[in-house]
């Protein structure tokens, strides 16, 4: 629900007056998408890319609801295994730390992700 209303927003952001330029220009469907549209709301799939990226390295409830880290383990993520040993298994302190180190990780993968699909945005 949270991406679809990002690139509603992206799309609505797209003035009327280049979809008609492209027009003019000879641009069927397939190429004001691809030559129009995705340009300008490039800003939009960035900021959707990150947030999907983060949630994704973040997954926990889903985890908890339906498997709780089984069978074996086998689908435990770190976020679950950082709440289940720092809870159940007493350890605090060394939980902790994975939680920083997890924090750092996914703030440089959302900077490195951001950095690179900045530099394909377009500008009106």
């Amino acid at each position: 629900a949270q991406t679809t209303i990002i690139y509603i927003t992206g799309l609505s952001s797209v003035p009327e007056d280049v979809y008609e330029a492209g027009s003019l220009d000879g641009a069927t469907g397939w190429d004001r998408f691809r030559y129009i549209t995705f340009p300008l709301i490039m800003p939009s799939v960035t900021t959707n890319m990150v947030l999907v990226m983060k949630d994704m390295l973040m997954v926990f409830d889903q985890i908890v609801s339906m498997t709780s880290g089984g069978p074996a383990q086998s689908t435990e993520s770190i976020s679950y295994l950082i709440y289940n040993n720092g809870l159940s298994g007493g350890q605090f302190g060394y939980q902790c730390a994975n939680a920083v180190i997890f924090f750092i990780l996914i703030a440089v993968v959302s900077i490195l992700q951001t950095k690179f699909l900045n530099s394909k945005e377009e500008q009106l």
